[in-house]
């Protein structure tokens, strides 16, 4: 029953988190049909985001993954957003109801990854860093696959667009599958103070600092990095081959991520998830100086250390989230895990969507440096928590 409960929940994770850089991995082509602005540009990403920040924020607050049967509202959530991400497909590119819609995809998903992370907590204690693990690979696995997608599908956006509904849609039928686990508990009540334990609870506090940290570099190198490798690559390689790589090594990135995901997961059961957060935020803030200390020389170099900063940037996310789950009342840490992901992907909105306007003003190479600063103070947090121990 858990292993085929677990399977069939990362493949609905998989699926519906498809929906997330469907915009930044057709932008290009998209871009070819239609004349978008920089800021719309930033927009169509970033909306995800902020989409995501505010149906986090809701659903932490009404207690929703503590309160209602989590099968069900990671169904809905996933069906809806792949209907809301269709509209892309009938829309004018760029328009604000493309934005709008993208803002709407957002909300929804707020019912599919942390609902998701709530269901897998309630499959195990001793293992929960390899559970969470394995989930957030597949959230990675999930995000790449509209950039595989768009680099198979050449120019007709459309097709990736469609591709990623579609599996959503499929995605909210697998979750009807899922069982609950042994240590799934549920709230009685509404409980709108459980949010202040986010404050008043050190470990979860120093969990939650730990997870904007990581936060800071990880949706922006993710939804970027197509972008800034594309320049890169363009210095040596002609324009349409640079872009083609570039989308390549956005996939590969994300993907390795996924993967490492899984033996972090089991590392961190067994030498300490803040201390395997801790690691994978030391190679990552390297990567992010090495990517931009080599930008725009030779492609060889700088694909590796991307694939090699993509390895080492989100296995410390599982872990941020199996911390808060130890650390939290049972009957909390739904609402919990859903606060802290609302809190770190309102700083992603603003990550996002500034990314692109200082790389025009400063360059590529100075903004990626600047992404290390996340890990730097992600660390801190991590070495004060482990000192607790």
């Amino acid at each position: 029953m858990k292993l085929r409960s677990l399977t069939l929940l990362l493949l609905a994770e998989l699926a519906a988190m498809s929906l997330w850089f469907v915009s930044a991995a057709v932008l290009p082509d998209m871009l070819r049909e239609a004349a978008v602005s920089p800021f719309r540009q930033a927009a169509l990403s970033s909306g995800v985001q902020g989409g995501f920040v505010v149906g986090s924020l809701i659903s932490a607050i009404l207690n929703i993954p503590d309160r209602y049967d989590p099968r069900r509202v990671l169904a809905a959530s996933a069906i809806a957003a792949g209907g809301v991400n269709a509209l892309l497909l009938v829309v004018a590119p760029g328009s604000l109801t493309a934005i709008a819609a993208r803002f709407a995809t957002g909300a929804l998903l707020a019912g599919v990854y942390p609902v998701g992370m709530k269901i897998a907590v309630g499959w195990g204690e001793r293992d929960r860093g390899f559970l969470v693990g394995a989930l957030v690979g597949a959230l990675a696995l999930g995000s790449a696959s509209p950039y595989l997608i768009a680099f198979g599908g050449g120019a007709d956006w459309r097709l990736t667009v469609a591709a990623a509904s579609l599996a959503s849609l499929f995605a909210g039928l697998l979750s009807l599958g899922v069982g609950l686990g042994p240590y799934h508990r549920t709230a009685q009540r509404f409980d709108p103070s459980v949010i202040v334990t986010a404050w008043t609870n050190r470990r979860v506090r120093l969990a939650y600092a730990g997870y904007l940290g990581h936060m800071w570099e990880l949706y922006a190198m993710w939804a970027w990095v197509a972008a800034a490798t594309a320049v890169s690559y363009g210095a040596t390689l002609p324009a349409d081959d640079a872009e083609q790589l570039a989308k390549l090594t956005a996939f590969l990135a994300i993907g390795a991520g996924a993967i490492a995901c899984v033996p972090a997961g089991f590392a961190a059961d067994r030498i300490g998830k803040a201390r395997v957060a801790m690691l994978a935020m030391i190679v990552s803030g390297a990567a992010a100086i090495g990517t931009a200390a080599t930008f725009g020389g030779p492609v060889w170099l700088t694909f590796a250390i991307v694939i090699v900063w993509g390895i080492s940037i989100i296995p410390d996310s599982a872990q941020f989230s199996a911390l808060v789950a130890d650390a939290a009342p049972p009957a909390q840490a739904g609402s919990l895990m859903t606060f802290q992901t609302a809190l770190g992907f309102a700083l992603t909105f603003v990550t996002v969507q500034v990314t692109p306007v200082l790389a025009e003003t400063f360059g590529w190479s100075t903004v990626l440096f600047g992404l290390a600063l996340g890990p730097a103070f992600g660390i801190a947090a991590m070495a004060r928590l482990q000192a607790m121990r």
